[in-house]
């Protein structure tokens, strides 16, 4: 996939990362075990795989490659920890404050054992983010809103380069959607994910 890095305003994760923190609470224990728009992941899978991603692009910001940064994300169901209420918005916060440092965004880094100029891997992250805070607030009934800059880069970044093949294997096949959809259905939409799904479809 051709990728444009060069954005038309900074990219800075806080709005994103606020959005899903600000979910949490939201929650029920009782939602844990319900669908998300993710087919292999319930809700507690889903607030897993935001945990682990988070580890890994504040590991990739850092240049601190290892494990955290070469394990794919396919490599089986993340198991959420009990205590993930009191470790994910802080982790959600070092991820912000890591991608803000000019050097994370310089030269190459690896995330999901996948090697990627830091200003990619930056715009990855944020999609990562964009999407699974939707899916969390889909999954869990709540009202869901991102800054229009964010759901801009995501759906940038999801969108193919005309005449290039699309990475399905990332991404399930675009939904249609109208074309003056808002923003944020046509970002979820090119996801791969209907922007009308509800927990039971």
């Amino acid at each position: 996939m051709d990728i444009d890095t060069t954005p038309t305003a900074p990219i800075d994760l806080e709005p994103a990362a606020r959005r899903i923190a600000g979910l949490l609470d939201g929650i029920g224990e009782q939602q844990l075990d319900g669908p998300t728009p993710c087919p292999d992941y319930a809700v507690r899978e889903l607030l897993a795989h935001v945990l682990g991603l988070s580890t890994a692009f504040l590991a990739a910001a850092r240049k601190n490659l290892g494990p955290a940064t070469d394990t794919p994300p396919d490599a089986g169901l993340p198991v959420l920890p009990g205590d993930w209420r009191a470790t994910l918005p802080p982790l959600l916060d070092e991820l912000v404050a890591a991608w803000r440092d000019p050097a994370a965004r310089q030269g190459t880094t690896r995330a999901g054992g996948v090697d990627l100029p830091g200003e990619v891997a930056l715009l990855v992250v944020l999609d990562e983010l964009v999407i699974h805070g939707w899916d969390l607030a889909r999954a869990t009934g709540q009202e869901y809103a991102v800054d229009e800059p964010s759901l801009r880069a995501a759906l940038d970044l999801l969108t193919p380069a005309e005449g290039k093949p699309r990475a399905e294997s990332v991404f399930g096949p675009p939904v249609a959607v109208p074309a003056d959809a808002p923003l944020l259905d046509r970002a979820v939409a090119m996801s791969g994910r209907r922007p009308d799904w509800r927990p039971g479809d």
